[in-house]
């Protein structure tokens, strides 16, 4: 006989997180993984979810698997690439277990659902799940701001992506429920993905162009870049700013 878990509670929760917050999972090979993390997204009352580039499609498989949680199949969007996902995005973590060769801010489940609770009144985050077996790429973490790393035993470190995708929205919700909610007072909201990489693209354009970049050997110039404005926290004022004096720069070199 298969046991059923059920949580009952005496005290009333709200429904749902009124956050603005994306799950992205990026291809993503197995369909029932699809349907097991719109189930663990639902339990805790999150319910935008997006895949980037899958290599399967969310077929019955994905949908008996999501025990109940068919309507946030059936309003999932698709993108090529993780870029078009998170354009619209301010803040971007990437789930990742893997150490990388630049350190990025890393922030365990609790830390980073502060962070995004701080922020949820006036931003839309995101967190970005890797494939199954790999991990997310180089590429796909300097598109992100931080890390959300998961301390598991070092000894077996292998977290099924559900698994993952449950541990962080459980905690998302948990510092919901007890309050862990700042709001912080900005003159202006922070800078979107697509504008970042908009400045990111100019000034390595720029940093080519002068020299100091070498397209042939850029090592990790880019990364380190991005890493440091990552910390900043960019405001849309101030890449605009950013973006002027890269124009006068480009005006004085004609």
């Amino acid at each position: 006989m298969r046991d059923i878990i059920r949580l009952n509670f005496n005290r009333p929760y709200r429904t749902d997180l009124q956050i603005k917050i994306k799950i992205i999972l990026v291809e993503t090979s197995h369909p029932g993984n699809i349907g097991a993390v719109a189930r663990a997204m639902k339990n805790m009352g999150l319910h935008q979810l997006v895949l980037v580039n899958p290599l399967c499609s969310v077929d019955e498989t994905a949908f008996a698997r999501s025990s109940g949680a068919e309507d946030i199949l059936q309003k999932i969007t698709v993108e090529d690439t993780l870029e078009d996902a998170i354009k619209n995005c301010n803040t971007v973590y990437a789930a990742s277990a893997r150490s990388r060769s630049i350190d990025w801010p890393t922030f365990n489940p609790s830390e980073c659902s502060s962070r995004i609770l701080n922020d949820s009144i006036e931003c839309e985050t995101a967190v970005v799940f890797g494939p199954e077996q790999s991990g997310l790429k180089n590429e796909h973490i300097d598109l992100c701001d931080a890390l959300l790393y998961i301390p598991v035993n070092p000894k077996y470190s292998s977290l099924n992506l559900a698994m993952a995708v449950q541990i962080f929205c459980y905690q998302l919700r948990m510092n919901y429920i007890e309050g862990k909610v700042e709001s912080i007072n900005r003159e202006e909201s922070l800078a979107t993905v697509n504008e970042m990489e908009n400045f990111y693209n100019h000034l390595e354009k720029l940093l080519i162009e002068s020299e100091f970049l070498d397209p042939k050997n850029p090592r990790f110039l880019m990364r380190r870049i991005r890493k440091l404005f990552a910390k900043a926290s960019i405001d849309k004022n101030e890449v605009n700013i950013l973006r002027g004096i890269l124009t006068a720069f480009e005006r004085f070199r004609r």
